[in-house]
């Protein structure tokens, strides 16, 4: 029989959910049951084990400047395992603070300078002039996203070879108010600052599931063969 339950791995979720982002994992929840999957959400948090190889999708919310860092001190022993998955073509969807942890780097309003995981070239840059803040529509591939943005954080892309916005703004800022773009495509990674939550657009929300149980399928069947 084949193995029904898909593995979630929630990145601190106890520090990183702002603006309720904790509502993506809820509608991934609700798509999967209704497709006869159960659910498993692990939350990692400071000093838990991980290992991302285990899991079939990974979600790291949006956090305070505070909060950001307290886990960006924790964040690189998981670096590694976090870049495997990602360059393997894994889902995994980061909001806001999550999405600015994935880069090199976040400036904050007082000039502390926040290194992140420099997964992904890109890097975020605090400006107290230019709050962020409103309703945003956006078109992606998958068609239109309205969404919620809140930020002072502009992210800007260092290698727009690699990196591919997640959409094209309609109305909002999305990542800076120059680029007119929204979040970030790489494989199937996507990042956003968009709350509300996110994944309320379920035509997003489904192309998502079918990136996971792509996943859990080849997940399983490694498991199977390596017994």
């Amino acid at each position: 029989m084949a193995d029904k339950t898909i593995k979630i791995a929630y990145l601190y979720e106890d520090l990183m959910n702002t603006y309720g982002d904790s509502g993506d994992v809820k509608v991934i929840r609700y798509l999967l049951d209704k497709q006869g999957y159960q659910t498993k959400v692990d939350n990692i948090s400071l000093d838990d084990k991980f290992d991302a190889n285990d899991y079939d999708f990974l979600f790291f919310g949006g956090g305070q400047d505070f909060e950001q860092t307290v886990v960006a001190k924790d964040l690189p022993r998981h670096k590694e395992t976090i870049e495997n998955y990602i360059n393997a073509g894994n889902p995994m969807l980061c909001i806001c603070g999550g999405y600015q942890l994935m880069g090199d780097y976040y400036k904050t309003n007082s000039g502390i300078t926040i290194k992140g995981l420099g997964i992904l070239p890109l890097h975020t840059i605090f400006k107290a002039d230019k709050r962020m803040i409103g309703d945003t529509r956006y078109m992606t591939e998958w068609g239109e996203v309205k969404a919620f943005e809140n930020h002072s954080g502009q992210t800007y892309f260092d290698n727009t070879n690699m990196l591919h916005p997640f959409g094209e703004m309609i109305e909002g800022y999305g990542n800076n108010p120059q680029d007119k773009v929204e979040g970030l495509r790489y494989k199937n990674f996507i990042g956003s600052y968009s709350h509300g939550p996110l994944l309320r657009n379920t035509n997003v929300a489904n192309a998502i599931v079918k990136m996971i149980l792509k996943r859990h399928e080849e997940r399983t069947a490694n498991e199977v063969e390596s017994v």
